[in-house]
Formats: C-alpha cells, sequence, structure tokens
C-alpha cells in the first residue's frame, strides 16, 4: 500500500480533533471565565531512504534522504489570556483583573479546604445560611473576619465567608475585603477573598462546570502536602496575583474570527486529507487494472 495513504487518514483524524476543539470553543463564547483551547500538531516517524554522508575531498557531501509517514496530535493547549470584562453592576459578579483564581470548596475541615477546586468565573450567591457560594452551592474560600473595621484582626483562618441575613447592604473592595452594614448601621468586615495562583496555569485540569483542578504539571500550591491552607494562597494583588473588580464578571477569551478562520483552515485540511485517499486509490486500481 501507499505511504501516502495512511498519512491521509492520519491527518484527518488529527482534523477532527482540531474541530471538536473549536466547536467547544465556539460552544463557550458566551461563557464566564471559559479559556479557550488550541490544537497543536507535530509531523510523525520519517521513513529513512538514505542516510548523509560527509564531504570528501575528491566529493561533497550528501543530504539524508526521508519520507515523512504523516502527522500526530502534540498538544491541546489551554490559553489562560485574559478576557475581557463585562459590567453588571451586581455586588455579587466579582471579575479577577490579572493572575489568579477564586478557590472553592466543599466548605473547611480544621485549617484545610475540602476538595479545593478553582475558577475565574466570578458568578456568586448567597445562599440561605448568607454564605458566598457558586451557581453549584460550592463555598467562596477566603479568611472569615466578622470584626469591625477599627479591629481589623486578621484570623488567620481559612474558610466560608458569611453575610449575615439581617445585613443592610453590603460591597466588595479590589483587595478582597467584604464589608457589610449590620442590623444596628455599624460597618463590619465579613472577610477577606483570597486567591490561588499557579507556577504553570496551562497544567491544570478543566473538571466542568467552569472549574479547574490542579494536576501533577500544574504546580502545587499546598506547599506542606497536608492540604491547602490559608497561609498558601494570596490575598488579591499580593503574590503575583490580580485585583478583584466588582460588579463585572470575565467574559470567555474565545474570539470568533480567529475560530471561524481556524475552522476553514481546518475544513480545507480535511478536504485535502481526504483527497490524497482517493488519489492514491485511483493509483492502486491503475496497478491492479495492468492485468486484465
Amino acid at each position: 500500500m501507499l505511504r501516502s495513504m495512511y498519512s491521509g487518514i492520519g491527518g484527518m483524524k488529527n482534523f477532527q480533533v482540531k474541530l471538536d476543539v473549536i466547536g467547544n470553543n465556539i460552544a463557550n463564547v458566551n461563557t464566564y471565565g471559559f479559556k479557550k483551547g488550541r490544537t497543536i500538531f507535530k509531523d510523525l516517524v520519517s521513513q529513512q531512504i538514505a542516510g548523509a554522508s560527509a564531504p570528501t575531498a575528491n566529493r561533497g557531501g550528501v543530504n539524508p534522504k526521508q519520507v515523512g509517514l504523516g502527522t500526530q496530535l502534540a498538544a491541546i493547549d489551554t490559553v489562560h489570556t485574559q478576557g475581557s470584562l463585562q459590567t453588571t453592576g451586581r455586588t455579587l459578579d466579582l471579575a479577577i483583573s490579572g493572575d489568579g483564581f477564586f478557590v472553592l470548596g466543599n466548605g473547611v475541615t480544621g485549617t484545610t479546604i475540602n476538595g479545593p477546586v478553582y475558577t475565574r468565573a466570578g458568578n456568586f450567591y448567597l445562599d440561605q445560611n448568607g454564605d458566598i457560594v457558586n451557581a453549584d452551592g460550592l463555598y467562596l474560600i477566603g479568611e472569615p473576619y466578622n470584626q469591625p473595621p477599627g479591629a481589623n484582626t486578621p484570623t488567620g483562618n481559612v474558610g466560608k465567608i458569611n453575610i449575615p441575613t439581617t445585613a443592610k447592604s453590603f460591597s466588595i473592595g479590589s483587595d478582597g475585603t467584604v464589608n457589610y452594614v449590620d442590623s444596628t448601621g455599624n460597618l463590619v468586615i465579613a472577610g477577606k477573598i483570597y486567591l490561588a495562583k499557579f507556577k504553570n496555569n496551562e497544567g491544570l485540569e478543566k473538571v466542568g462546570q467552569n472549574l479547574f483542578r490542579q494536576t501533577a504539571n500544574s504546580g502545587s500550591i499546598d506547599v506542606d502536602g497536608d492540604g491547602v491552607e490559608l497561609g498558601e494562597l494570596n490575598a488579591p494583588g499580593n503574590g503575583g496575583t490580580g485585583t478583584i473588580v466588582a460588579g463585572a464578571l470575565e467574559m470567555s477569551n474565545v474570539d470568533l474570527s480567529e475560530e471561524f478562520t481556524e475552522m476553514i483552515v481546518a475544513q480545507r485540511g480535511f478536504q485535502a486529507n481526504t483527497r490524497i485517499i482517493t488519489t492514491s486509490d485511483q493509483i492502486l486500481e491503475e496497478l491492479v487494472n495492468l492485468k486484465r
């Protein structure tokens, strides 16, 4: 069989994966905090027809002769560029301007977070108890204070942030500080939102629901290996993290013009590979018909 036929099959499979990634990007063009994917190819092995030879006193050198055997998938990247910020005016809509992720979890045991996951989607809500949660009920993790501004004594504890249901109003600052006015009209600090920062954002694993989870290549923020604690997180604006923008949400970083262009490239690449198979089949047919 011809090498070109198998090269065409490999090319078709890889362009199908590229179209899958593009389709997912377009489907999430309006998903808050979504980070687009990118498909990278690399060539497969090359068959050696003749090796290289060095130049001699009477003759120059000769380059190697090789035939490539197709392509393969090199990587599917997650591109963590900043998405545009959309102003909503809603107090619990939060965006991160810069690096970092909101930390979510199933509450806290002792000084560590239960099942920590990370997100850039900052559409948060208050549950029946006044705790700040995401759309799936995971708690937004930070440092709870519940102290008046005059005290301003950090507790050093990690936990969920609670705004009492009796509070008249509340606000969130760019440094993550959550304030509310209690029923008597006094200003109280409910707590402070903390952010997680990883050495390699592209190494994070998407787990659905706008959430990321750390992997072996993302770098672990759990330095001592006994669970994620407050000291291993960063206050907004510190440790290389960005600041919080209240009343705004980070849009998807998908660029539709780029995605449609890549779709055309993938479609034409797929068609070209099918043409290779068709042409190879015609050559094989001619060979079969040499003897009638």
